[in-house]
């Protein structure tokens, strides 16, 4: 059962890969904000994985989020999510990520839970239709 309360962290390094030159979300040799987003979804999703039941998962549907620091290439970033509301199916969290330096972007997010078959199934559908 998920409780509010339940936190998770993930990490990466920031490396040409990831960096806003690389992502074409800006011009520069810094941690990229949409890898910014998907580290904190990583953690927000880890936060909640093991209390899933088999044959479910989480997705994404809501991210407000500011980026307030640079970083650069070489920096470890690590994103932390922790619950702050569950209601139904639908699970809100604060995310924060930080460089070693200090705080580089925070903001919220919620993720819905969905069983994956069903889900995958309703993908299969909209594909067929294009």
């Amino acid at each position: 059962m998920i409780q509010v309360g339940q936190s998770a962290t993930a990490t990466v390094t920031v490396t040409e890969s990831n960096i806003a030159k690389t992502m074409k979300s800006g011009s520069l040799e810094v941690f990229a904000t949409p890898a910014m987003c998907a580290l904190m979804e990583e953690a927000a999703q880890a936060a909640v994985q093991p209390e899933l039941n088999d044959g479910e998962g989480t997705v994404g549907i809501a991210l407000s989020i500011s980026h307030d620091a640079p970083s650069p290439i070489g920096a470890t970033i690590t994103a932390t999510a922790t619950v702050t509301a569950v209601e139904g199916r639908k699970i809100s969290f604060t995310i924060e990520a930080s460089d070693g330096i200090g705080i580089i972007g925070k903001g919220t997010h919620e993720r819905f839970v969905i069983n994956n078959e069903k889900f995958m199934s309703k993908v299969g559908a909209r594909k067929a239709s294009n």
